[in-house]
């Protein structure tokens, strides 16, 4: 377990990490993802700014802008163009090299992600997570109602997405792209060439719950078997009759290499990130609580095996 970070305690980009062999290029490597390099560069710039004394309004007057396009540039919520990038480089009087490692990031942020073919039927938000999930490390995932995306099957998240329809509206069509998404999803981030460690804590009434008919769920359990067999995927479950340590909602924990940790959080409507380390850090704290009080990988396995011959019945 990590110390608790010290808020306002960031890890920076470049500071204390080697340059990224693609800056400059113009082209996302494999595992890029223009989401995080977007993330970076306004990571980057604010930094800069800091590192030369300037607050963001400071930096806005003297580029002749308003405080909060700078703000808006630092905190990703915005693209700029090439020319605001130089503009800052120029303010805060880099050396051509990091002009050109900046100017590289925004190039790349400008590529597309595979998850923009699906943009018109996904929430922002989840959107976002799908870019920032390309270049993860790690992910620890805790999920107390339904079986994670990850490890869905094509049936089992069909009818995951029709159960949403009596509240949402959401077409055919809509249905089948938000399937064909998240099988995607699946191909990109668990088969990808340098996958990440992926640890899942199951709450065992999400392997009892049934969504479709009970074929549905006996190959979403034979199909979670399979996973587990998987070398970077750890899945283990929270049983019935275990002391429940924390009472939180489904969580979505990210780590990088040289991006601070996010948590990722869906409510009935809307989704957010948490982004503030020490937040983040509780969040870590409560998967390690519940982590401990599930069932080790072997005694998962065989659960998940009785609860599929339940279903046979």
């Amino acid at each position: 377990m990590r110390e608790r970070p010290r808020k306002g305690d960031r890890k920076r980009f470049f500071s204390d990490t080697p340059s990224c062999p693609h800056e400059g290029s113009g082209r996302v490597p494999e595992r890029g993802s223009p989401i995080v390099r977007r993330l970076r560069l306004g990571q980057e710039l604010r930094f800069l700014r800091e590192r030369r004394n300037l607050t963001g309004a400071g930096a806005a007057k003297r580029l002749g802008w308003s405080p909060s396009k700078v703000s808006r540039i630092e905190s990703s919520k915005t693209k700029p163009r090439a020319e605001d990038v130089t503009a800052m480089a120029d303010l805060f009087e880099v050396d051509a090299d990091k002009k050109r490692e900046l100017l590289g990031l925004l190039r790349d942020a400008e590529q597309r992600g595979w998850w923009e073919d699906y943009e018109g039927h996904l929430p922002g938000e989840y959107t976002r997570l799908l870019g920032l999930e390309a270049e993860a490390v790690a992910q620890r995932d805790w999920e107390p109602q339904l079986v994670p995306g990850l490890l869905q099957t094509e049936d089992y998240a069909r009818e995951v997405i029709l159960a949403t329809r009596g509240i949402s509206r959401i077409t055919h069509s809509g249905v089948r792209s938000r399937v064909e998404a998240r099988l995607d999803r699946q191909k990109r981030v668990l088969f990808r060439a340098d996958p990440p460690m992926i640890h899942m804590v199951i709450d065992e009434s999400a392997l009892l719950r049934r969504f479709g008919d009970a074929s549905v769920m006996r190959e979403q359990m034979d199909h979670l078997l399979e996973m587990t067999a998987i070398p970077h995927v750890s899945v283990r479950v929270l049983t019935l009759d275990s002391v429940h340590p924390v009472g939180t909602g489904a969580f979505i924990h990210l780590k990088f290499a040289a991006f601070d940790d996010v948590v990722y959080l869906e409510s009935l409507y809307s989704a957010r990130f948490v982004e503030d380390l020490e937040l983040v850090a509780g969040y870590e704290m409560a998967f390690d609580q519940i982590s401990s009080m599930a069932l080790d990988e072997d005694e998962s396995r065989s659960l998940i095996r009785r609860v599929a011959m339940q279903w046979r019945r």
